[in-house]
């Protein structure tokens, strides 16, 4: 691997960021790969939520250690928090996946007083309630990864879930020339951005032959899937492709199928360095929906951008490409671990403290 590879610096990785088109929010970068959405985009009215520095952020988190994903997103939203000095406190909280524990969280949080929340919702309607608090409290709420069925929170900054599923879906159609059986590998049950991944496959199924075989939740979990793909495997392995919602489950599908000697359909995947290792090594085809943890870093700037004052539309949206080969072989580490999932703006120092092989 080339040293210009292995020297990606956060410059670089922010050096495509979209601004928001209105004058007044030229100024502030989320992410790479985030535009405005184009209607129906009230805006957060200047000033309204401008507050002296220093500042206590706090994040509620559906389950920081449901996967590897989730874990880099809270390594992603604390570096942020730390590269800020005017940050003096980032509190992040785990539900744990328990909408319960979500309410008492999100509570807690305003009980201490903090200057803005995040949240990831466990479902679209535990947050619902005590996100409403939190406004009435005057604290800006940045909502990401899941939406919810309220409209109560400051903005958000949603990955297209419905994009994402298409992106993969669209793949499978183009490779199988709209025809055969394929099995859907969905992630957790109940979770907002599991059902919409699906919407997005739902899409790109209609007007087609494609039949889903056999359709399970993996819980975007490597050892959850294994067991999935194996009984599947067991069951009928004949299947013309494979729709995976995420790229731990892609990788343990992958396994499966070399465990029993038998060539790889076409499936999809995601940003995991584990999944480009097994893509570049075995060369089987496939697509690289984006879903990057940064998105922990862009919930940061957001409420920060709120605390300086300055207006912020309401919804923002992240619809980037799928990747190729090419594109992936740019980006995998191999003297890193499969755990890290690109693109991320973790520093090289923390990429090798957080991911290197053991």
């Amino acid at each position: 691997m080339s040293s210009i590879i292995r020297k990606i610096s956060l410059s670089v990785l922010l050096a495509g960021v979209v601004f928001a088109t209105n004058s007044f929010a030229q100024e502030v970068p989320l992410l790479d790969g985030v535009t405005t959405r184009a209607e129906n985009n009230p805006t957060v009215e200047e000033g309204k939520y401008k507050k002296d520095a220093p500042w206590v952020i706090g994040m509620s988190s559906f389950g920081v250690n449901a996967n590897t994903w989730t874990v880099q997103v809270a390594h992603e939203a604390q570096a942020a928090a730390d590269r800020d000095k005017r940050i003096a406190k980032f509190v992040l909280l785990d539900a744990g996946f328990d909408q319960k524990k979500q309410v008492a969280d999100i509570e807690d949080l305003i009980a201490q007083k903090v200057d803005a929340i995040i949240v990831q919702p466990v479902t679209s309607t535990s947050a619902n309630a005590s996100i409403e608090k939190a406004i009435a409290a005057g604290i800006p709420v940045v909502l990401h990864t899941g939406r919810i069925e309220s409209d109560a929170y400051t903005t958000e900054i949603q990955g297209g879930a419905e994009h994402f599923g298409k992106v993969m879906g669209d793949f499978l159609v183009k490779e199988l020339g709209g025809k055969g059986n394929i099995w859907v590998l969905r992630g957790l049950a109940g979770h907002p951005e599991d059902t919409n991944r699906y919407n997005g496959l739902k899409q790109s199924l209609e007007g087609t032959e494609l039949k889903i075989a056999a359709e399970e939740h993996g819980d975007w979990q490597y050892d959850k899937a294994k067991k999935v793909c194996e009984t599947l495997y067991l069951n009928d392995p004949n299947v013309d492709g494979i729709w995976s919602s995420g790229a731990d489950m892609t990788r343990a599908c992958v396994d499966v199928f070399k465990q029993f000697g038998t060539p790889i359909p076409p499936i999809s995947g995601e940003g995991n360095n584990g999944f480009f290792g097994q893509w570049i090594a075995d060369g089987f085809k496939s697509v690289s929906s984006e879903y990057s943890p940064a998105q922990g870093a862009a919930g940061i700037r957001a409420a920060v951008a709120l605390l300086e004052g300055k207006a912020l539309h309401k919804h923002y949206d992240y619809n980037p490409p799928g990747w190729d080969l090419e594109k992936v072989k740019k980006y995998y580490r191999d003297d890193l671990s499969a755990n890290v999932w690109w693109p991320s703006e973790l520093s090289e120092e923390q990429l090798k403290q957080f991911y290197a092989k053991q």
